[in-house]
């Protein structure tokens, strides 16, 4: 049986930049690449880059690439996000926190800063973003729970929102990925098979509406669950 390959669409305003990213992951026979004609104004031309043979109505992950993350790169991200439905790698300099949540919010599951594109941590995070998971730097991700405790305080009376909405499963599950552990960590952990945990992530996210996994815990961070 061919193992079917994770189509993977690259997006950058920068010719040099998309071509770059799209060779590193082409290098690994489990990516089918596409690289459209259109850069981060939106123009498109609807080239296709490589014969893959996969078009961006289909694709499983979005590679995004900015110099910097300002509103316009922030409207395209939000573009691109809505247009796919498919989880974004995030590869920018100088993301601020403050900026975490929105992009959380557009279905970024992990963050790059431009360097470390590359090569190896390109690849795993496409992996990792490919299997419901996410990359974030400890520092970013440290910024990121600030950042949600403080939204906590502050809207935690507002929503109304307690553990009553979760199981105490889905609870230590949710308290576990805030942590940083990966599906494998948290199955050993709670003595749970994988499969096991990905269905109670996949239950809780589907049942509350939610994106993906950092949303999942943004959820919980905010309701003041965990």
């Amino acid at each position: 049986m061919v193992r079917e390959r994770v189509r993977v669409l690259v997006h950058s305003a920068d010719p040099l930049s998309a071509v770059g990213l799209a060779g590193v992951l082409r290098s690994r026979p489990e990516f089918a690449v596409l690289v459209p004609g259109y850069g981060m104004d939106g123009g498109m031309d609807g080239g296709m880059d490589g014969g893959t043979g996969v078009d961006d109505r289909g694709v499983d992950v979005v590679v995004l690439a900015a110099d910097r993350l300002g509103t316009r790169e922030l409207a395209v991200l939000r573009r691109v996000a809505a247009t796919t439905g498919a989880p974004v790698v995030l590869v920018a300099d100088g993301v601020e926190p403050s900026q975490l949540l929105a992009v959380v919010a557009q279905h970024v599951v992990a963050v790059l800063p431009r360097p470390a594109a590359a090569g190896r941590q390109l690849v795993q995070a496409v992996h990792a973003a490919a299997n419901g998971a996410g990359v974030l730097s400890p520092l970013l991700l440290g910024e990121l729970l600030k950042d949600l405790q403080r939204l906590q305080r502050e809207v935690q009376i507002a929503h109304g929102l307690g553990t009553g909405d979760l199981s105490s499963r889905e609870v230590e599950v949710l308290r576990l990925l805030a942590e940083g552990l990966d599906t494998s960590d948290i199955a050993g952990f709670l003595n749970y098979s994988e499969r096991t945990v990905k269905n109670v992530i996949h239950v809780l996210t589907t049942r509350l509406n939610l994106r993906n996994r950092p949303h999942a815990v943004a959820y919980a961070l905010r309701a003041g669950i965990i």
